[in-house]
């Protein structure tokens, strides 16, 4: 038997992963230590009058090994409020902050509805285990790569083998005059920002699991004391899979992105309405807006978890998804509009023809072999019209 099992097969079900939907993978983790999941599961606010049984949390319905929280405040946190720095520092620091290694939950509860006969659809709540690599760091310019190590409970008596995975991707890029917004309907378009509308801000792109474009916009990091947290324009996003699995009478979420520096770890609260659109961009004419959420993710560092399996993942991938990276930013760099062709996705996902790819060229060099067959796969997935 592998010493590690590098899971490409574990993404089988990840179609569109997103940072609110970590654990929608073949697997799904709930907390080790619960006596009674059902009495534990439940939010502090929600739909009171609701019957229990429709409301129930959906999410992970398998067991994860027990983890160990860092209680103490890190030294990435305490770096952010040195004396002397500037707010461009300061800024640079809380983003870096946000690497390391992580149990991550997500919790997502529909607040309002606004159509004839609204029945609020399940909570969902879900976590895992994943660590933040620092992939680049070049003063303006920050990206962190999530990778997915997680370990199952099983009634072998030998160790659980870990479960890795390439999960998804923030850039951040310091006063950004052009970024790249969805519209709906698997299309992005090119939006130029002037110089006096990014001066001091940030802009934060996600990209899925595959390298993909997901969602960006442009936001400002607020210090005050020993608070630090980003909020962001207006953004555009995809459905992430723990919704488009489970339902199609909506086509994008509409709302806001806040990340927030803890002593140990980091936050992200998502404000969203799920909107139904006439065109790429073009809201329905009649009563677009289905319905209200709201969204928690925390990432709280752990200690005494073996990230060896990710680092040695990582270390063998780095220079495939390193290309693909640069091949992404290359068309994107051309084209005003993308769109990707939704009958070849769902032919063959394009995570499932990455992820294969990853496996091929592990361990290699890079090379115009292994380039050429990036390029193509990456283009095949375009829509005809953008592809001349």
């Amino acid at each position: 038997m592998n010493k590690y099992i590098f899971c490409t097969f574990l993404a089988l079900s990840c179609l569109a992963f997103n940072i609110d939907d970590a654990l929608s993978t073949a697997k799904k983790i709930t907390p080790p230590t619960d006596p009674d999941p059902d009495e534990k599961r439940q939010y502090t606010f929600a739909w009171s009058f609701q019957d229990n049984s429709n409301m129930k949390p959906r999410g992970g319905t398998t067991t994860g090994e027990s983890i160990t929280l860092d209680k103490s405040p890190s030294s990435q946190w305490q770096s952010i409020y040195e004396k002397g720095l500037s707010k461009f520092e300061r800024d640079r620091r809380a983003i870096l902050a946000m690497s390391g290694g992580y149990r991550a939950s997500f919790d997502f509860l529909e607040t309002l509805g606004f159509t004839e006969g609204h029945s609020p659809a399940r909570p969902y709540q879900s976590w895992g285990t994943e660590y933040v690599y620092v992939v680049e760091d070049k003063d303006n310019f920050i990206s962190l790569q999530h990778v997915l190590v997680m370990y199952f409970q099983s009634n072998d008596e030998e160790p659980p083998e870990p479960m890795v995975m390439k999960h998804w991707r923030q850039d951040w890029h310091y006063e950004d005059n052009k970024i790249h917004t969805y519209q709906g309907f698997n299309t992005w378009k090119e939006k130029t920002l002037k110089d006096q509308d990014v001066s001091g801000k940030w802009s934060q792109a996600v990209y899925q699991v595959d390298d993909s474009p997901r969602y960006q916009a442009i936001g400002s990091w607020q210090h005050t004391g020993n608070y630090s947290s980003w909020l962001s324009s207006e953004t555009w996003r995809p459905l992430p899979r723990r919704e488009f699995s489970v339902r199609n009478d909506y086509d994008v979420l509409i709302g806001t992105n806040k990340h927030t520096i803890t002593p140990t770890g980091w936050v992200q609260e998502e404000d969203n309405l799920k909107i139904n659109l006439q065109n790429p961009g073009v809201l329905a004419h009649t009563s677009p807006v289905i319905a209200k959420e709201i969204g928690l993710a925390r990432y709280e560092r752990i200690t005494d978890h073996d990230w060896t399996p990710g680092d040695e993942y990582w270390k063998k991938t780095e220079v495939f998804w390193n290309s693909v990276r640069r091949i992404w930013s290359e068309i994107l760099e051309e084209k005003q509009t993308l769109k990707l062709d939704q009958e070849k996705l769902k032919a063959r996902s394009m995570f499932m023809t990455m992820f294969g790819m990853a496996k091929k060229f592990s361990g290699s060099t890079n090379n115009d072999q292994m380039n050429s067959e990036i390029e193509a796969a990456l283009l095949n997935y375009l829509a005809i019209d953008q592809t001349q």
